[in-house]
């Protein structure tokens, strides 16, 4: 019977314990107010400043008061779905710190392209093929690629291209950007206007890559930059002219123009062959 009596006694006093330590913490949280927000990114990306920067912003449009506020008023699990309905981070973690801080831990989503579709949306494409919502607030600059893609050729075929241009010097300083009409058919808009490059499909990149500066340094200069509206490296061992037929068309960075029928044929030069082996092949195609 005593131990019984002992164990009910125990367990009251267990039960007073826990509901004391419940109202002291509440009233320790009316007392003690938040001091500020700290955001902790779990990643390394050039984009992290600006992504931080982002988080703040979006903060301000929080529906309840943070910084400055009872910290019994801050509902952690209520800010983590706000960010997460912004569709950039993979995940967001909240906590008070000891220092009566708001910690934010942000697993961004990292953009590899930015995608301008043809039904007028714009999105960010990360390099599982997820979409990011276009909110300039979190990124730095990336490649821009427009286009109609599809479940059988999603934006996310495109990144190794793009990935590809961007990371070499030689082309980066070459292309403007990147339009998609199929999977067989990207065409890549060159810095100088005028004309365009039809880049077929994401295969042979290397092999393409020197086909187009072959064209650059020893077509185009003979012949006259005027004198072909699209270059195709597409097949190999070609380089593919389209003579031009029209006026000159400033594409700027969307392309406007179609593609005509394909007139002359190329034989791709080596890369080291001389200045003059290379014309002498020109000029025997195109007669």
């Amino acid at each position: 019977m005593a131990k019984t009596v002992f164990k009910w006694v125990l367990l009251i006093l267990l039960m007073a314990y826990v509901a004391g330590m419940t109202v002291w913490a509440r009233q320790e949280g009316r007392q003690h107010i938040c001091k500020g927000i700290d955001v902790l990114l779990t990643t390394s990306h050039p984009a992290d400043t600006t992504t931080r920067q982002g988080i703040m912003s979006e903060l301000e449009h929080y529906p309840g008061k943070i910084a400055g506020a009872p910290l019994s008023s801050i509902n952690t699990h209520k800010i983590e779905r706000f960010l997460s309905s912004l569709n950039a981070f993979e995940k967001v973690d909240c906590a008070i710190a000891a220092d009566s801080r708001l910690q934010i831990v942000v697993t961004p989503m990292i953009p590899e392209i930015r995608v301008f579709d043809t039904n007028g949306k714009s999105y960010y494409v990360n390099k599982d093929g997820k979409r990011i919502t276009s909110n300039a607030e979190f990124f730095v600059d990336v490649p821009i690629v427009q286009g109609h893609f599809t479940d059988k050729f999603p934006a996310r075929s495109v990144i190794p291209l793009a990935k590809y241009i961007h990371d070499d010097n030689e082309l980066n300083s070459l292309i403007a950007g990147i339009k998609v009409q199929d999977a067989d058919n990207i065409l890549l808009v060159p810095r100088i206007r005028g004309h365009l490059i039809n880049f077929g499909d994401t295969s042979r990149l290397d092999a393409k890559k020197r086909a187009i500066l072959t064209a650059y340094r020893s077509i185009m200069p003979r012949k006259g930059w005027n004198e072909y509206d699209t270059i195709s490296v597409k097949f190999k061992g070609q380089i593919v002219a389209t003579r031009r037929n029209k006026p000159v068309i400033d594409h700027g960075d969307i392309v406007e123009q179609e593609i005509d029928l394909e007139e002359a044929t190329l034989p791709e030069a080596k890369p080291a062959a001389p200045q003059k082996e290379a014309q002498e092949k020109t000029s025997t195609t195109e007669e």
